[in-house]
C-alpha cells in the first residue's frame, strides 16, 4: 500500500493526503516548535524505567526513522547512532563520560536515511557505519534510494563512501561474507514503492560492490543475515510489507547462492507489517522471529487497526515456522527480545508509533515479561513522548541491567508529547521514585 494507491483511492492530490495524515489539531505540524527540555513535560510514570532525554535539542517536530544502541568508538561506554529523517542526516550520540552525552552529525545529507547498521566492513578492527537511504520519507517510484558507507577513520572522524545510488528506496543495508572469499559483502532491502527488491552486494574491493538480485517485490523492510540452518554460512530473513505481507528466508548455500523459501504470509494484504528481529525466545536452542504488524502510513489519518499486534514465528526445524499470536497492541513497529527482569529468559520490548493519542491509556513502549512458558504477561513503561518507531537495547550505565533507547517520529496530531531520542535506564526494580 502506497501514497499512489491511497491518492488512486481517495481521488486526493498526495499532498492534500499528507496534509490530512497531521490531522485536524494542528494545520501545520512543521510550525510547531519544542525545546526538548524535560522539565516542560509531565514526570513518567512509576515503573522499572527512568526516562532521559539525549542528544541535541529541536525547534521542529523530530522524524527519528532508527537508532542503534552501540559503542562506536570502543572506548567502554555505549553510544548512540541516530537516523534522522528530519535533519537528513546520520549523527553520533557519544557518551563521553558516564551518563554525559553529546551529538554531532557524521555523514553528509542523505535524503530520508532509514536505516544504520555499525559494522566492520573493511575489517581494520573499528566500526564503520553502514547506511541506509530512502531518499524519500514518503513512497514514490522515483529512483531515490542510495547505500552509504561511513568509513571509520579510527580518530572518531569518517570518510563517506557512495556504494550505490539510484535505487528503489532504500530501508536497510547490512553485513557479512555471504560468498564465503573472506571479505564483508552487503544485502540490502530496496523497499521502494510498487517497484523493489532485495539484493546482496558482492564486495569487489577498494569500495566497490556487484549486485546479485535475491527477490523482486517491493515492500521490503529489512533482511537479517544469520546462519539459520546451522551449516556455517550466512543465510538471509526477510521481511516484506505492502500488499504482500510475507516472511522469506534465504538459504545460502556457501558461495553466494541462495535459495528462495517463503516461511510466512499473512491472508491479510493491509496486514501493516512492521518489524523482524531473530531470537531463540523459547529457549529450544534455533532461531525464532519475532514480528510486529502496526503500520498505518496508508490511512489518512495513521490510525490503527484491530489486527496490529505482537506475534512470534516458532521454529519447528526443516524451515516450518509456527504462528503464535503475543498481544493485540495499535501500531505495533520496533521490538527487540532482551532479558528485561534477569530471569534467564527472553522478554520483548516493543515500541508503538500509530496509537489512538488522544487516549492517554494509549501507550508508546511497554515490555512483554516472558513466563518461562511461551506466553507473556504486558508491562507498561510509559505513554510520554508518543509516536514511537525505534528501539534498541544496550547497557548504558553499566550496571548489568539492559536499558532502551528510543527515538519518535512526530508526522501527525496531537503533538502534546514529542520526544526526538529518549533513554530508559533499567532500574531493575517494578516501582520507583520519579527523576
Amino acid at each position: 500500500m502506497t501514497l499512489a494507491y491511497q491518492s488512486l483511492r481517495s481521488g486526493r492530490s498526495w499532498s492534500e493526503i499528507i496534509r490530512g495524515m497531521s490531522g485536524a489539531q494542528s494545520p501545520d505540524p512543521l510550525a510547531v516548535t519544542n525545546s526538548g527540555d524535560d522539565s516542560r513535560l509531565p514526570a513518567p510514570p512509576r515503573g522499572r524505567f527512568r526516562r532521559k532525554t539525549v542528544g541535541m535539542p529541536f525547534q521542529e517536530n523530530p522524524y527519528i526513522t532508527h537508532v542503534q544502541a552501540i559503542d562506536l568508538d570502543q572506548d567502554g561506554l555505549l553510544d548512540v547512532i541516530v537516523s534522522d529523517a528530519r535533519s537528513n542526516r546520520v549523527s553520533w550520540i557519544r557518551q563521553e563520560s558516564p551518563g554525559v552525552f553529546s551529538e554531532r552529525l557524521i555523514s553528509p545529507a542523505i535524503i530520508a536515511p532509514a536505516r544504520t547498521q555499525a559494522f566492520d566492513i573493511d575489517q581494520d578492527g573499528d566500526l564503520d557505519v553502514l547506511i541506509a537511504g530512502l531518499g524519500s520519507l514518503f513512497p514514490t517510484n522515483e529512483k531515490l534510494g542510495k547505500v552509504v558507507i561511513l568509513e571509520n577513520m579510527g580518530d572518531s572522524s569518517f570518510t563517506a563512501h557512495t556504494i550505490a545510488t539510484r535505487l528503489p528506496r532504500v530501508a536497510d543495508v547490512r553485513g557479512g561474507d555471504f560468498d564465503g572469499d573472506g571479505d564483508m559483502d552487503l544485502v540490502v532491502s530496496q523497499f521502494g514503492a510498487e517497484e523493489g527488491r532485495t539484493s546482496w552486494m558482492e564486495n569487489l574491493g577498494d569500495w566497490t560492490f556487484k549486485d546479485h538480485p535475491l527477490l523482486e517485490l517491493s515492500g521490503n523492510i529489512h533482511t537479517i543475515p544469520i546462519d539459520l540452518d546451522g551449516d556455517g554460512d550466512l543465510d538471509l530473513v526477510s521481511l516484506i510489507s505492502q500488499e504482500w505481507e510475507e516472511i522469506y528466508a534465504f538459504i545460502n548455500d556457501g558461495s553466494g547462492n541462495f535459495s528462495q523459501h517463503l516461511l510466512y504470509g499473512s491472508s491479510n494484504d493491509d496486514y501493516g507489517s512492521s518489524g523482524i528481529s531473530l531470537a531463540d525466545l523459547d529457549g529450544d536452542g534455533d532461531t525464532d522471529i519475532l514480528y510486529t504488524n502496526g503500520d498505518a502510513f496508508d490511512y489518512t489519518p495513521p490510525l490503527p487497526r484491530p489486527w496490529h499486534g505482537v506475534q512470534w514465528l516458532e521454529n519447528r526445524g526443516d524451515l516450518k515456522f509456527t504462528f503464535h499470536r503475543i498481544i493485540d497492541y495499535p501500531g505495533a513497529y520496533g521490538s527487540s527480545p532482551i532479558d528485561v527482569d534477569g530471569d534467564g529468559d527472553l522478554d520483548i520490548v516493543v515500541v508503538s508509533s500509530f496509537n489512538y493519542w488522544d487516549n492517554e491509556s494509549a501507550q508508546s513502549v511497554i515490555w512483554l515479561e516472558n513466563n518461562g512458558e511461551a506466553s507473556f504477561l504486558r508491562h507498561n513503561i510509559t505513554n510520554d513522548p508518543t509516536h514511537q518507531i525505534t528501539v534498541s537495547i544496550g547497557d548504558f550505565n553499566n550496571d548489568g541491567l539492559p536499558d532502551l533507547v528510543t527515538g519518535g517520529i512526530h508526522f501527525y496530531a496531537p503533538y502534546d508529547r514529542i520526544g526526538r531520542v529518549t533513554l530508559w535506564l533499567n532500574t531493575g526494580k517494578d516501582d520507583v521514585a520519579k527523576p
